[in-house]
């Protein structure tokens, strides 16, 4: 069952950066904790960047393979901004919206790779 980010009410209680294996953890008031690797968190940014204004308008994020996040900054007590190694730095990551894209990764991450597929994209991993 997929959540909608509005159904998630749960706060992080340690967030980790791994930088040798380019995975952030992250752990949860309920007991979740989920590895979210930088390439991952990279391709589903919420930013206006790649997701557009709109239905339609999302531009698919490739060459993403080996970027690392450099800084975690703070904003509010409600999210994260990862400053990537690519100089993306804009998409704010929301407790729930970090949560979704734990519990969902599998499903989420076989849709971006079947996506790079069907537009002929390598994925070099």
């Amino acid at each position: 069952m997929r959540l909608t980010v509005q159904e998630i009410d749960t706060t992080p209680t340690e967030i980790k950066l791994h930088q040798n294996s380019r995975i952030l953890e992250i752990s949860f008031d309920d007991g979740h904790t989920f590895s979210l690797p930088y390439e991952y968190l990279r391709v589903y940014t919420p930013s206006a960047e790649a997701i557009g204004h709109g239905p339609g308008q999302e531009i698919l994020q490739i060459g993403k393979e080996n970027v690392t996040i450099n800084e975690l900054k703070p904003v509010g007590n409600y999210a994260i901004t990862p400053v990537f190694s690519d100089g993306h730095k804009t998409g704010i990551y929301t407790w729930p919206l970090l949560y979704k894209l734990g519990s969902e990764y599998k499903e989420l991450w076989a849709a971006y790779l079947d996506k790079l597929e069907a537009t002929g994209q390598p994925h070099h991993q």
